[in-house]
């Protein structure tokens, strides 16, 4: 039934609080320093105040009151489809695939899985407490090394480039195809230290390397980042001790001196004039505008590359500073209701 199958993930929800909590209570309590330890040996962006911080996110998505909040308009089969869908999951976060695996299995379908060589510890964890939870759920969770095989429909993440190749082999199947997004901010010199110190998170939050980050600002003309560098300096010593990140901030900050390209610099973050979106990790672009009307019509341009925009202005689908990083569960990658096409199949 589709109630039992839901109520899966809200215990999912329940035994991930349980875990980041530390409950004594749980057999499960001395797990999180572990796969922390594992997550980062396996790729060292992934420190344990990331992996943490996104358990917690997904603990926060599967409320039982926001589950139901998030399921109530769609109708989810009682039974299961005994269709199988193919998932080629990104790895630029700690279980980058993780809602297109939930969505898949409460819309009844079978999930494959093929994950990236980045990540292949978060989300093969998660599996294992669903099976835990219900035993029955072992048969629909697939993950492969290889080919995808028989399969019905397929999501896939990756690159711009990698999307050619998926749109080729995968063209015949219904699909849902996933290009680079990045994310934008856009201030106006009104925001309090606070809502500055929100936008770090925004930022530097694994690392920069998610879709939902921030890697980009629009200011108005001759705006003044003092305000800004003072607000974001806690995080300076996370990021300084993360040598991958810091041999991206400073390879960047060398080319961009060798070229003497105008930046500004704290020592763990350069922020750039550039026209760009994507920046580059311990890279920060802006450019300047002259008004909103402005900035609405640059967006409106370029929505095919942007995956959120933050800001405390009066912008259509904006989320206040300190909110990319914790986006519902309704809040689809791309704006495309990834759980509908899934209910269709």
């Amino acid at each position: 039934m589709a109630v039992e199958r839901i109520g899966v993930f809200k215990q999912l929800g329940y035994e991930l609080r349980m875990i980041l909590d530390k409950d004594p209570v749980s057999s499960r309590a001395g797990l999180l320093t572990e796969l922390c330890r594992k997550a980062f040996i396996h790729n060292a962006w992934f420190t344990g105040d990331n992996v943490t911080y996104r358990l917690s996110e997904i603990a926060d998505q599967l409320q039982e009151g926001t589950v139901d909040k998030w399921l109530a308009t769609y109708k989810l089969p009682d039974d299961f489809t005994g269709k199988t869908i193919g998932v080629i999951a990104a790895g630029n976060i700690p279980a980058a695939g993780y809602d297109d695996f939930v969505q898949v299995l409460l819309a009844g379908h079978n999930y494959m899985g093929k994950l990236s060589a980045d990540d292949k510890i978060i989300l093969p964890f998660i599996a294992e407490l669903i099976v835990e939870i219900e035993p029955a759920m072992k048969k629909r969770i697939n993950f492969t090394e290889g080919r995808l095989g028989a399969i019905d429909a397929v999501i896939a993440t990756g690159s711009n480039n990698s999307s050619r190749y998926f749109d080729y082999y995968f063209g015949k199947y219904p699909n849902v195809i996933r290009k680079n997004r990045n994310s934008i901010a856009v201030l106006d010199g009104t925001e309090t230290k606070e809502q500055l110190q929100n936008l770090g998170e925004d930022i530097f939050r694994y690392f920069g390397l998610g879709c939902r980050n921030v890697t980009k600002f629009f200011v108005p003309k001759d705006y003044k980042f003092d305000p800004f560098y003072e607000a974001i300096f806690p995080w300076s010593d996370r990021l300084m001790e993360n040598r991958k990140y810091m041999n991206n901030y400073e390879y960047n900050r060398t080319i961009y001196m060798l070229n003497s390209e105008k930046i500004l610099d704290n020592n763990f973050l350069v922020v750039k004039q550039d026209p760009g979106i994507a920046s580059p990790p311990g890279v920060l672009y802006y450019e300047e505008y002259f008004s909103l009307d402005e900035v609405r019509a640059r967006i409106d341009a370029d929505r095919e590359f942007i995956q959120c925009v933050v800001s405390q202005l009066p912008l259509e689908n904006a989320v206040e500073p300190g909110r990319a990083q914790k986006p519902e569960p309704w809040d689809y990658a791309d704006d495309f209701d990834t759980l509908d096409f899934l209910l269709k199949q």
